[in-house]
């Protein structure tokens, strides 16, 4: 037992550590390359203030690896202590039915992994965000929404849980087969229940109607050969002053999401090159192409929990109940390091996908330099770091950096 539980550690704390170790890596090589090429900052992107970008880097990358390593201790100390094999166990001896007791075990590891987060997500809030000047959330606003995404993130996860419980009761030897085409459809039903559920428990969504806006978004949307009625601008500066875009969903219920403060912060045709960016990753198929991917991607991890779920150390462990939920729980935190180290496979392709977004842009304006511009609006009104390591781009990005970007869209 000994050695599975060094494995375990090597492997989960391992890779924790890591990733710690190789966030740090990309701020060193952030605050070097920002120095040396202060100058491209301001004249490409309009960074006057590198040293601004600089903090909100270091902080936010402090904050975040700092969160990671106190919810993995958090794990470890649930796990070694026995509380969590006691917690099974009186969930079981108080739910009699299996199904709704393994539901509830998996939501009350869920709520505990969102209650660990509570304490950061102010944190990032009402300290780093107002800081820098993103924040325009009250203390009340906060609460209220971090309530109302437990209340959600509950129900979905004990929609999922019971479907994939289901499936190991009913087809014990391919049950991850199954549990695969459950992932897949709660996959795509998220594609629609998110922006048209979560969202606007949050925002409040005006229709681009007739205007200025309407103009330049249906004459986009007729140089790439798109139909779309569902135009959306959403306030998101009601919570941050952070800009951005999306397109989502499928067939009829296609929707383009555009938040007020891209829209204030852009051009007409900046805003245009954006939305043929985004409409590109559906008129490609980036869509169908992400979803399968993510699909493979939890069919191999599903595969492998397996074969973990049929062990006696896996629950041994830990003093944990023999139970198809324990056994999910715990296969997770075995899997999840393989997800982590697999992901730069997975990120070429979205990679490539943006990268032919951006042709497609090209394209459809006859010129990248508006696309440049957006980058360039964006980056410098987010903070973004345009220099990261490639061995941290390797893992984290699927959109190339915006030096590549830029370099490619203003080209001759």
């Amino acid at each position: 037992m000994l050695a599975y539980h060094a494995a375990f550690l090597l492997l989960v704390a391992g890779s924790t550590l890591f990733f710690v170790a190789l966030a740090a890596l990309n701020v060193r090589h952030a605050d070097r390359a920002v120095r040396e090429r202060s100058e491209w900052l301001a004249d490409t992107l309009g960074v006057d203030d590198p040293e601004e970008l600089l903090d909100y880097h270091r902080i936010t990358t402090a904050a975040s690896q700092l969160e990671s390593v106190v919810v993995l201790s958090v794990v470890l100390l649930v796990l070694y202590t026995g509380l969590f094999g006691d917690a099974v166990a009186a969930v079981h001896e108080t739910v009699a039915n299996d199904l709704l007791a393994g539901v509830a075990v998996i939501v009350g590891a869920t709520l505990a992994f969102q209650a660990v987060s509570v304490p950061f997500d102010a944190f990032d809030t009402f300290a780093v965000e107002d800081a820098f000047g993103f924040n325009e959330q009250s203390p009340r606003l906060f609460v209220r929404d971090t309530l109302v995404s437990a209340a959600f993130a509950t129900a979905l996860v004990a929609a999922l849980a019971a479907a994939v419980l289901l499936t190991v009761q009913r087809f014990p030897e391919w049950w991850w087969v199954a549990a695969t085409g459950v992932v897949a459809a709660f996959l795509l039903a998220t594609q629609v229940i998110v922006p048209r559920v979560f969202l606007p428990l949050f925002y409040d969504f005006e229709p681009v109607e007739d205007s200025g806006l309407r103009d330049a978004v249906e004459d986009v949307f007729e140089r790439a050969g798109f139909t779309c009625d569902d135009v959306y601008v959403m306030n998101a500066s009601s919570r941050s002053g952070h800009s951005n875009a999306f397109f989502t969903g499928f067939g009829r219920t296609k929707r383009v999401v555009l938040f007020d403060t891209l829209v204030d912060q852009l051009e007409d045709d900046e805003l245009q090159s954006v939305l043929a960016h985004e409409l590109a990753h559906w008129k490609e198929g980036h869509v169908w192409q992400g979803l399968a991917v993510s699909v493979l991607q939890v069919a191999v991890l599903l595969f492998v929990a397996q074969f973990l779920l049929d062990t006696a150390w896996l629950y041994a462990m830990f003093g944990a109940p023999a139970t198809p939920a324990a056994g999910l729980l715990l296969a997770a935190l075995w899997v999840e390091p393989l997800s982590q180290f697999t992901s730069p496979l997975s990120n070429r392709l979205w990679l490539a996908n943006e990268r032919d977004a951006d042709a497609f842009a090209v394209d459809v304006m006859g010129d990248g330099r508006p696309l440049a511009g957006a980058l360039a609006t964006l980056t410098s009104e987010n903070l973004g770091n345009p220099f990261p390591h490639s061995l941290y781009e390797a893992f984290h990005y699927r959109h190339p950096p915006v030096p590549e970007r830029v370099r490619y869209l203003t080209e001759d």
